[in-house]
């Protein structure tokens, strides 16, 4: 058995079939079915069989899984510690950003972390919180931002805590403000994130506390495209100030939400709690509280 054909049954499973798992391994789907059939062999038992399009674990399998991904995730940590002692000559770091403000919040921080370490190869991913805590908890990533976990298998450090602003149509009776409460959007649609935004859930309990549940009209993970919608007329969408007052365009004017306090965009980087963190990802959080300070 070798770890090779562990990572590569790992992501078969993960992305779901041979053919997107070669993609993203970026070898053949020959050499993806070799893999997995050569770990069969190995282990002397199947792990996979096909009930039409889909692919499903048999027992074997989801024992073989579990405990390979947990190997997987030990490999790797001793590889970092490994890479520690070369004293950052050389090494990985698997960063996950958040795909609302990370151009304006992550853009120069990461030029000026991979200017201070230009030989550490760092590997980005971008996703809502959901998406960036489940590849932290299943060791794709190393660290992640995500809004601030309440769950205790993450260990976090605070990046920022951004109020939230308002962005409404021109043309909607509460655009001559300068301040509005969320109780006053009630009877207002709301453009919402993509389904793995851990954002969404705090604004629908906001709502709720508030009396009333939100009418989605639309959703999307790019804040541009949720600014035009609301130019459209097609609703209302709630953005951390230092987002929403770079999407300012006519049609669309920004209001400060000003109830209830406790709604806002607190941004931590996450980590597997109890996991050890390489040298390359102290230096990342090291970076970030020097810009916090």
């Amino acid at each position: 058995m070798e770890f090779k054909h562990l990572r590569t049954f790992s992501e078969v499973m993960r992305q779901g079939g041979f053919t997107q798992a070669a993609s993203v391994l970026n070898i053949s789907q020959s050499a993806v079915s070799k893999q997995i059939a050569q770990l069969e062999h190995s282990l002397g038992t199947p792990l996979l069989e096909r009930q039409g399009s889909h692919l499903l674990l048999t027992a074997a399998g989801s024992v073989v899984l579990k405990r390979g991904e947990a190997m997987l995730r030990l490999r790797g940590e001793l590889q970092r510690e490994l890479d520690d002692l070369s004293q950052m000559a050389r090494g990985e770091l698997r960063l996950g950003l958040p795909l609302l403000g990370s151009d304006m919040l992550f853009a120069q921080l990461f030029a000026e972390y991979r200017r201070r370490y230009p030989n550490i190869q760092v590997h980005l991913i971008e996703g809502g919180s959901l998406v960036i805590e489940k590849a932290v908890l299943n060791g794709e990533l190393e660290l992640g931002g995500s809004l601030t976990p309440h769950d205790p298998a993450f260990a976090f450090q605070p990046f920022c805590n951004e109020p939230l602003d308002v962005l409404l149509p021109a043309i909607h009776p509460l655009a001559d403000n300068r301040e509005v409460r969320l109780a006053e959007l009630a009877e207002t649609p709301f453009l919402m994130y993509q389904r793995s935004f851990v954002l969404n859930e705090r604004l629908v309990q906001a709502c709720q506390r508030q009396g009333f549940t939100p009418r989605e009209g639309g959703r999307s993970g790019q804040a541009d495209f949720l600014a035009a919608l609301v130019a459209a007329g097609q609703g209302v969408v709630l953005l951390p100030s230092v987002v929403a007052r770079a999407l300012v365009r006519p049609g669309v004017v920004r209001l400060t939400l000003t109830e209830p306090d406790e709604l806002r965009w607190d941004i931590a980087f996450i980590w597997r709690q109890g996991a050890y963190l390489s040298r390359a990802a102290q230096a990342w959080l090291e970076l970030l509280a020097e810009r916090r300070s």
